[in-house]
């Protein structure tokens, strides 16, 4: 009797333990959720006006996660990776290439994957079908003697950061493996924003750019023309549509959360507005690392051109 007494005794003791693991656990979880987080993006046109577009997200964002939220802008792709893997941003906006490097870097896990409404060509119009992938172009001058990918040898191009998918990784990939190394043959001038590059183009200030499908909309307000001026003359393949990306030290209870509200807001009329004048996202959907293996490929193959 006495033994069975004891270990009764045991079993109560060890179920309190338990319980009382549990609520600590339970304690600490809660406590490693932020107070606060930082949310940042990078220009895909003029940063100014990327800013003032953003910042509203701040107030939207905060209601849903009953905690301060503060939205800036990063100079580039680079500066963002390195703040998240700092950890001075929890949050970042990133386009597929820089999610690539960023979670090879151990700075950022994969949180959700953007949703925007496909194009047509040949006039560049958005269609009512969500997608989650997009396509590079290359640009020229409606009377310029570039026809095609070949003419480009010895032109200057307008190109983005050398992280930007449509705007340097997938065209300097796909035309070298077609045997044009346009890092040596061309003269790459780097700009920041699709929007300028187009731009460059129509003032002849480069022979073509590299944008993404269709950047052309961008400055179509201000330049009504842009479309019958600038054109096309090559696509690349379709490029995973950007991210939402965390630092993998969020408690995942709070990254549920920070889904939850994301897909929440991109719902909202509100919300809605304010991701499309960002980065024309449409909608916000669950993705896998997988997924983004193409940019893995074209970065080996990028990386071949500065040997």
């Amino acid at each position: 009797m006495k033994k069975l007494k004891q270990v009764l005794m045991g079993l109560v003791l060890m179920v309190l333990a338990v319980g009382v693991t549990a609520c600590s656990n339970k304690s600490t979880n809660k406590s490693e959720e932020p107070k606060s987080i930082n949310v940042q993006f990078v220009p895909s046109v003029a940063a100014n006006k990327l800013e003032a577009r953003a910042k509203p997200m701040e107030k939207l964002l905060s209601k849903q996660l009953g905690i301060p939220v503060h939205v800036s802008m990063s100079t580039d792709y680079n500066g963002l990776v390195e703040a998240m893997k700092s950890k001075k941003v929890q949050v970042g906006f990133l386009p597929s290439d820089a999610y690539i490097m960023a979670h090879k870097q151990k700075a950022a896990n994969l949180l959700l994957q953007a949703e925007r409404y496909g194009i047509k060509q040949p006039n560049g119009k958005q269609t009512k079908q969500l997608v989650k992938s997009y396509r590079g172009e290359i640009v020229v001058k409606k009377d310029s003697t570039i026809k095609n990918w070949k003419d480009l040898k010895g032109k200057s191009i307008s190109v983005q950061n050398p992280t930007s998918d449509s705007g340097y990784v997938f065209p300097v990939a796909e035309l070298k493996q077609k045997g044009l190394d346009v890092t040596k043959k061309c003269k790459l001038v780097t700009v920041t924003g699709a929007d300028q590059a187009v731009l460059d183009v129509l003032n002849s200030d480069t022979d073509a750019a590299f944008v993404f499908e269709d950047a052309r909309n961008d400055v179509l307000k201000d330049e009504p023309q842009i479309m019958s001026k600038v054109v096309p003359i090559y696509f690349t393949k379709r490029i995973p549509n950007d991210t939402i990306s965390v630092i993998p030290s969020l408690p995942k209870s709070f990254q549920e959360k920070l889904s939850k509200a994301f897909i929440a807001i991109s719902k909202s009329k509100e919300g809605k507005k304010i991701i499309e004048s960002v980065y024309n996202h449409e909608g916000y959907a669950p993705a896998k690392d997988s997924d983004y293996d193409i940019i893995r490929q074209y970065n080996k193959i990028v990386a071949s051109t500065k040997q």
